[in-house]
């Protein structure tokens, strides 16, 4: 059974950065698309970024294309976000989610989510 667990949320200044982990046990990453998706108080879950099973593909939601990076570590067996120029409005909680050899999906076809991490950006 896959289980995730994200972190690296936290608070930060307009114009920082952070970076997110998304980590598993027990099965290999390297398997699973990752979805990184997000939850604003009255907004709708955005899909922010995703890569599939294999790396060869990243996307990115328009408001945070070019200032995010989705990567992948075998090694350590996790996935990253890597967030810079980060805005208020970037101000959600941050949640991956994994579909078995899958592709950059809708939020409704992962089968994995972890708990999520708060991320806040104030001054």
């Amino acid at each position: 059974q896959l289980q995730l667990v994200e972190s690296g949320g936290g608070l930060v200044q307009p114009g920082g950065s952070l970076r997110l982990s998304c980590a598993a046990s027990g099965v290999t990453l390297d398997d699973y698309a990752i979805g990184w998706f997000r939850a604003a108080p009255g907004k709708e879950r955005e899909g922010v970024s995703c890569i599939t099973w294999s790396g060869g593909t990243r996307n990115y939601a328009d408001s945070v294309k070019g200032r995010f990076t989705v990567s992948r570590d075998s090694a350590k067996n996790t996935v990253y976000l890597q967030m810079n120029s980060l805005k208020p409005e970037d101000t959600a909680i941050y949640y991956c989610a994994a579909i078995f050899l899958g592709l950059c999906s809708p939020y409704d076809r992962y089968g994995y989510w972890g708990q999520g991490t708060q991320v806040t950006v104030s001054s």
